[in-house]
């Protein structure tokens, strides 16, 4: 999130054509010379490579991330300075010749090695986040960035006091009560999903079944999500194991992840900020099942809601609004059967980030004094949410943000 305030917008709502895109790019700051872009999707200029944004910026190095998080898109100048970390896998894309066109796929890891310093975020730009958090009345997130280094959990740790829960990461150093770990978060390479062995080793590494850790599984597709249950199965379900996303979820399927006592995180408000282009590129067949909260909840799945920040807007009341509306930004409806109320929405938000979907959290006395004070009473703010009823927050006790 951090980064994305510090990058090029490069796709709808903010670009929408490769002009206004070329636009962005050559009007970023120079004080940095890299140019980072993010949220690009295919509807603004096809599929990029290095030769298109050559043609834009040949003198700068330029990076644009896709909006799904899965794909990087490099220049020629880029390219070149990060040419040591090129491996001969399928993820670097290569033309005819063998010569990489500039696209990598989950990349990251092997990308950070090679970015220079000052692409670094500082515990200000962290700070200034969690500001923006707290004013939306957010007093903790879970952070589901798988392989968190030492040095990003430290940094995590001493920028601000939002309370945060890893799914990548260790506890930090000095052992902060503000800090908490989950299920250990698993990545699926939906463009090239792993085969069952492999998924079943990236599950249970030390061969322990039932005695293994839990993990969160990234699931957007329908194979993905079939998948992982399968593995799940087999194996046996750990307490704490969730599927994120849960994007697809054909008929029937609730059923199973009920038995599994799986949990699943899901995201309301993409069917706002996506959901015209998905009616257009999404296969009809799953349009009916896409992000699904009611249809789980009556099959006994818990279920939470989450933002997918910064894929996804990060304001829980937006998101709120699309649990129950689940409409288009042009005001379609998708799968509205799978409406839920915004009570249901807002209970999710409240329960405990190492039980989501559990029983909410409740003020009483020796329970963590992370709280939000609106300025209408909840009945109202449930028939109408939105940020702006933010009176106060606190947190441990101490107001981090206030509104006149």
């Amino acid at each position: 999130m951090a980064a994305a305030r510090r990058s090029v917008q490069a796709g709808p709502p903010h670009v929408r054509t490769a002009e206004e895109l070329e636009r962005e790019l050559r009007s970023a700051p120079a004080e940095e010379s890299w140019i980072r872009g993010v949220g690009y999707h295919e509807s603004v200029a096809g599929a990029l490579e290095r030769r298109v944004l050559d043609a834009w910026v040949p003198d700068r190095p330029v990076r644009i991330q896709h909006r799904s998080g899965a794909l990087w898109v490099l220049n020629s100048a880029a390219l070149r300075l990060i040419s040591a970390v090129l491996d001969d896998s399928a993820d670097v894309e290569r033309d005819h010749d063998g010569t990489p066109n500039g696209r990598l796929w989950r990349y990251d890891e092997r990308l950070a090695r090679a970015l220079p310093d000052q692409t670094a975020l500082q515990d200000a730009d962290l700070a200034a986040v969690a500001d923006g958090l707290f004013g939306l009345g957010i007093t903790g997130v879970t952070d589901a960035t798988p392989g968190l280094d030492e040095r990003a959990v430290d940094l995590l740790g001493a920028a601000t006091p939002l309370r945060m829960h890893l799914l990548g990461g260790a506890r930090p150093a000095d052992g902060t009560s503000r800090i908490s770990v989950g299920p250990r978060k698993l990545l699926l390479r939906d463009h090239d999903l792993p085969t069952y062995d492999k998924l079943r080793a990236m599950v249970d590494p030390g061969g322990m079944a039932q005695a293994r850790s839990p993990v969160a599984v990234h699931c957007v597709t329908r194979e993905s999500l079939i998948l992982t249950l399968a593995v799940l199965s087999d194996l046996g379900s750990t307490r704490g194991d969730r599927i994120e996303h849960a994007s697809v979820v054909p008929t029937g399927v609730e059923a199973e992840l009920a038995r599994l006592g799986l949990t699943v995180v899901t995201q309301p408000d993409l069917l706002r900020t996506r959901g015209d282009v998905y009616l257009q590129d999404v296969d009809a067949d799953d349009l009916p099942h896409l992000y699904p909260w009611a249809s789980l909840v009556r099959a006994g799945v818990l279920v939470a809601p989450s933002s997918d920040a910064p894929f996804g807007e990060a304001d829980p009341w937006q998101v709120i609004r699309s649990a129950r509306d689940r409409q288009t930004r042009d005001g379609t409806a998708i799968a509205p059967d799978e409406r839920v109320t915004a009570d249901v929405a807002l209970r999710g938000y409240l329960t405990a980030p190492e039980d989501p979907g559990g029983p909410s959290r409740r003020v009483e006395t020796g329970a963590d004094a992370d709280l939000c004070l609106l300025s209408v009473p909840l009945s109202e703010a449930l028939a109408h949410p939105e940020s702006s009823l933010v009176r106060l927050v606190l947190a441990d006790g101490r107001p981090v943000a206030t509104t006149s």
